[in-house]
């Protein structure tokens, strides 16, 4: 029996009068075209959809984006935004008491079913921790009654989710589109049911399905060493392995069809298309590659089907076709030049956020900025030498990237963007200072060939983060010492550099946030005590330099793991032996154990394997454990006739 839920009240009217009171108060008035506000008592099941960060970061997510269109699509489902709410309004909703709210009806995020968190980065936790409490929820999953939501987690974060254990009620691996659905089916279920065995049979019935890892239904039992002894399930029925969801026809699913359109300002304005999903590369540091394939690629048609609806529905004059490495798609030359033939003569231009060396050549970029936008090229060779890139598997040598630019440079180009890590695994000094080289050989090929001295080159440098689910798991990371040392020698060797330096320019980071994203991405459950703490002692947004306290950090963990036997440099600067249980191996992202264990071999051999799109399968595991194939093209297809869309 369904029983009509009343809707809760909106908290506009009394909102409103602190807006004027902070900084960018566009950014929590809601009513972008596209957005949608149903009524809450036609509706059985509802969801808050969070990205927590600013509304500027999380607007433009591709994956709240598309489950907001999927799930408003039935008319029995209820889908709306919240995002994380900055100090300064935040405080005053607290001595408002008003609490955590959706963007689209201002309604209390505790009304709703469920709260379902999309992770891009682990230094969003304390944002989840800060919505959480200012929703009025209980901070703690095993605190919580039938009257608040579940809490559960989703994106690539989500591959390891121990960390917060204790907050969220569940984490969905994988990709979102099916298995949102899933969850809903299962909750109208229930509520239908009148709700039998409240709060703790709706999970049970998540965790038994396979469609979301419930964390309390498993025990973590430890090492007088502090590793990990098991972790085992603690009811009938709940899966040993939790397996993630792979969606295998994204010509089936062409969404976002209509994302909506920001009324203030946010960090990418553009009509995105993932022109494919999963990446075969093999990087062995890439995280993103390695969780999502197989490569599956959506045909020509569905693309032009989809851009030429965004457009229409958004008004935007910017479109992204995005992936992993969207130069790889089989037929990225037909999409590009077809695209650019229809919106020639408009003020719509075409991007590829990402673009691999030796997958970019000069036809395809003069079609990209065929609009006349020709802005600086990007590319990520990701280490400074070739033996880095061979430990790395970036299968791009020193020439191929100087190939690249010259034509680039050739073809009226004047800078370029490269990006690199520092800390990678076996790596030197020698291997860092070789960046410096690098780029002054890129600005001197640029000067050659353009017959200019007007030639620009960027070096963007990060720190490296070993990751769940990738050959590197098992890494030692490097510690912050390191990396500023390097950093520093670097930027001392550019600056020498009499003939070059002036046309060089760095960015980087210090490694202290580095050491923070280390500990939460390779943790376990008993990281959530300094997660807690450091929210206790203040702390939210951590993706934000200005906001970033690595001594809040340094000192919560201090304290929270005293007694434990572990420390910040057990779960950062320690490499783990092959037979070590990490805390995420009950989590199937298809990769084989063994397959990655390996593959870390051949890394330290500098061992390359090529990518298994183009050649003979190499046992990853991922197709036979998860039923799924690669999917590529060439479909043969065509966007013709092109009709060219002109502006009047």
């Amino acid at each position: 029996m369904t029983v009509v839920e009343l809707a809760p009240a909106s908290l506009f009217d009394r909102l409103e009068p602190l807006l004027a009171r902070v900084n960018k108060p566009i950014q929590y008035i809601g009513g972008e075209v596209n957005s949608v506000v149903k009524d809450w008592e036609r509706t059985e099941v509802r969801w808050a959809l969070m990205y927590p960060d600013a509304y500027e970061v999380g607007q433009p997510n591709q994956g709240i984006a598309i489950l907001y269109e999927i799930l408003n699509e039935r008319d029995w489902i209820c889908a709306e935004r919240t995002f994380s709410i900055w100090p300064d309004l935040e405080a005053l909703m607290r001595e408002e008491g008003i609490g955590q709210f959706t963007l689209d009806a201002h309604r209390p995020v505790r009304a709703f079913d469920v709260l379902g968190v999309s992770f891009s980065t682990e230094l969003g936790y304390t944002n989840l921790l800060n919505a959480i409490d200012l929703a009025g929820m209980p901070l703690h999953a095993a605190d919580r009654t039938a009257a608040d939501p579940i809490v559960l987690a989703g994106g690539h974060a989500a591959f390891n989710p121990e960390p917060i254990a204790d907050f969220i009620d569940g984490a969905i691996l994988g990709d979102g589109e099916v298995a949102s659905l899933q969850v809903s089916e299962l909750i109208r279920s229930w509520k239908r049911e009148g709700r039998p065995g409240g709060r703790d049979e709706l999970l049970v019935r998540l965790a038994t399905s396979g469609v979301a890892y419930v964390p309390r239904f498993y025990d973590v039992g430890y090492l007088p060493d502090g590793r990990i002894a098991e972790v085992v399930p603690n009811r009938p029925g709940v899966p040993s392995r939790v397996h993630k969801h792979t969606l295998m026809d994204l010509d089936d699913w062409p969404y976002p069809k209509a994302p909506l359109v920001p009324v203030a300002e946010t960090v990418h304005e553009r009509y995105s298309v993932e022109v494919f999903r999963g990446c075969t590369r093999g990087c062995r540091f890439c995280q993103a590659g390695m969780i999502t394939r197989p490569v599956r690629e959506r045909g020509i048609t569905t693309i032009g089907t989809m851009v030429e609806g965004g457009l229409r529905a958004t008004g935007l004059e910017e479109v992204g076709l995005l992936s992993l490495s969207s130069a790889d798609h089989s037929e990225i030359a037909e999409i590009t030049t077809q695209l650019a033939d229809r919106y020639e003569g408009t003020n719509v231009s075409l991007s590829l956020p990402s673009t691999r060396v030796d997958a970019f050549n000069i036809d395809l970029a003069n079609e990209l900025s065929r609009n006349g936008r020709r802005s600086g090229l990007t590319f990520a060779p990701e280490g400074g030498s070739e033996r880095m890139r061979r430990v790395i598997n970036k299968m791009v040598t020193e020439d191929d990237l100087i190939r690249t630019v010259a034509a680039a440079f050739a073809s009226g180009w004047r800078q370029v963007k490269l990006y690199f890590m520092c800390g990678l695994p076996t790596e030197t000094d020698e291997d860092v200072l070789a960046i410096a080289d690098l780029a002054a050989r890129v600005i001197e090929t640029g000067r050659e060939v353009s017959g200019t001295r007007d030639i620009r080159c960027t070096v963007s440098i990060g720190g490296f983060v070993p990751k769940p689910h990738t050959p590197f798991q098992w890494a030692a990371q490097a510690s912050a010492e390191t990396i500023d040392d390097r950093l520093g020698k670097l930027r001392d060797r550019i600056r020498a550099d009499r003939r070059h330096g002036r046309a060089i320019g760095m960015r980087y980071h210090d490694g202290k946030p580095g050491i923070v994203e280390g500990l939460l991405s390779r943790g376990d459950r008993r990281v959530g005590r300094v997660i807690e703490a450091v929210w206790r002692a203040g702390g939210i947004f951590d993706g934000w330099s200005e906001h970033f306290s690595y001594e809040r950090w340094a000192a919560c963990a201090a304290e929270a793991l005293a007694g434990t036997g572990v420390d910040v440099d057990w779960y950062t600067t320690r490499e783990r032996d092959g037979d070590e249980v990490l805390p995420w191996d009950h989590l199937d992202a298809g990769l084989d154990r063994d397959w990655l264990w390996e593959d870390w071999q051949d890394s330290v051999g500098e061992v390359e394997v090529d990518d298994c799109r183009w050649t003979p399968c190499y046992d990853c595991g991922v197709c036979p454990t998860m039923g799924t194939e690669t999917q590529i093209g060439p479909t043969g297809q065509s966007l013709l006739p092109i009709v060219a869309v002109r502006q009047g």
